[in-house]
């Protein structure tokens, strides 16, 4: 994979574990490391890409094929990328 940024270690919730189809999880963090921030909006899309380039925390917002909502977040340092519901944030 060429991203464009370093997840740095991966991690899912026991909630979006359990709630968002496992493929679905694997191509939305490939989307996510290559910039497309999925469903957020114009307004998170921009921050993100300029918190690409200064080094700030990253947040994409993905549905899975049963319609699940899930986050992706990238931590600032990019030590951490987690996996979450809404409602576990």
């Amino acid at each position: 994979m060429n991203a464009k940024f370093s997840l740095g270690q991966t991690v899912i919730t026991p909630a979006a574990l359990t709630a968002v189809h496992a493929e679905d999880i694997q191509a939305s963090l490939h989307r996510h490391a290559n910039g497309d921030w999925g469903d957020c909006c114009t307004e998170d899309a921009r921050e993100n890409d300029f918190a690409m380039s200064r080094g700030f925390r990253l947040l994409s917002v993905y549905h899975d094929r049963n319609g699940t909502t899930f986050w992706i977040i990238t931590e600032a340092d990019r030590s951490a990328t987690t996996i979450l519901l809404r409602d576990d944030y």
